[in-house]
Parts: C-alpha cells; structure tokens; sequence
C-alpha cells in the first residue's frame, strides 16, 4: 500500500511540475509575441518598416515593448553598422587604385562616416544617462544629432563625380546605413513624442 502512495505521489508531482513548465513557456511564448508585435507596429511608422523590423526582431526579448528601448536599441544597431561600413570603406580605399580626386572624396567620405559614429554614440550616451538635464533640450540634441549622422552618410558619395563605379560601390554600401539611420531617428522621434 505504502509503495502504491508514493508512486501516485511522484506521478502527481512530475504532472504537477510538466503543468507549470508548459504554462510557464506558454506564458513566455505569448509575452516574446507581444514585444515581436511590438517591434513590427512600431517599425510600421518608419520609412524603411521591412529593415526596422529585420533589424531589431531579434532583439525583442531586451526591448519588450518600450518605445525607449526599441529608439535605444535602433540607435545602437545604427552605431554598429555604421562602424563597420566605416571599416569597409577604410579597406576599400587601401585596394582600390583611384584618381586624385576620388582619393580626396574616399578621404572624405571616411571622415563624414567617422563624425556619424560620433553623432549616433553620443546619441546613444545621452538617452542612457539620468534625467538631470532639461528633457526637451537633450531630445533635441539627440534629434540634431542622428539628423546630422544621416546628412554625413548621404553626403558621403557625393564626392565621386568622375568614377561613376566607385560612386556606385559607396552608395550601395553607405545606403543601408543611411536606412538604419533614418528609421533610428523615427523611432526616437516616436518615442519623444510620448515623453
């Protein structure tokens, strides 16, 4: 008898423990759901929705379904793609022979990709700090700062007037980032105005 109880206690038990695990990753499925459907209605009002969207999706667990993190989060993907393509075009220079002229547009092109880095890091830096400054004066610091970031990388293949091809493999690739940055500034834009 005493054999037979504390089978049906085990079994009760390993029922009760298969219960909670199931509601718990049904609980936790529903919740990664929300902050999915979360980050796709926000990206919605961007520009560029598609990229917002494949761009901070896998991050929904840290944004959950605030706008201050979602603009955070969007800002720090801008910053390391930015990085990167700024990386790119530093070897792309070193490869490529180029006329003069391009020398000096490549030359400059890095620089206005250096001062987004800048912009968007100091953006970033400012969002992360206590509010013990005016509110409207650092979102409009931030505003004219991810505004400038994306001035610079449109400006960024001005500069190849004579080598049409080179112009064109700098556009394709400060293009995505000038995306990024655009739809970054959206979301902050979206979040400055529920603040």
């Amino acid at each position: 008898m005493e054999g037979s109880y504390s089978t049906y206690s085990l079994a009760r038990n390993i029922l009760l423990i298969a219960v909670f695990f199931t509601s718990s990753i049904s609980f936790i499925s529903a919740l990664e759901k929300t902050n999915v459907e979360f980050i796709r209605t926000s990206c919605g009002l961007t520009t560029y929705p598609t990229l917002c969207f494949n761009s901070l999706s896998s991050r929904s667990g840290a944004i959950q379904t605030s706008p201050k993190l979602l603009a955070q989060a969007a800002l720090s993907v801008t910053l390391d793609k930015t990085r990167s393509t700024s990386l790119a075009m530093v070897k792309l220079s070193q490869v490529h022979v180029m006329a003069p002229l391009e020398v000096a547009a490549m030359k400059d092109c890095i620089e206005l990709l250096s001062d987004a880095v800048y912009e968007l890091k100091k953006s970033i830096e400012e969002m992360s700090q206590p509010g013990s400054k005016d509110t409207r004066l650092v979102i409009s610091d931030i505003q004219t700062w991810v505004s400038s970031a994306m001035t610079d990388e449109d400006t960024c293949s001005e500069g190849f007037v004579n080598d049409t091809k080179m112009k064109n493999v700098v556009r394709r690739k400060i293009v995505n980032v000038a995306h990024l940055t655009s739809n970054a500034l959206a979301l902050f834009n979206s979040y400055a105005l529920r603040g």
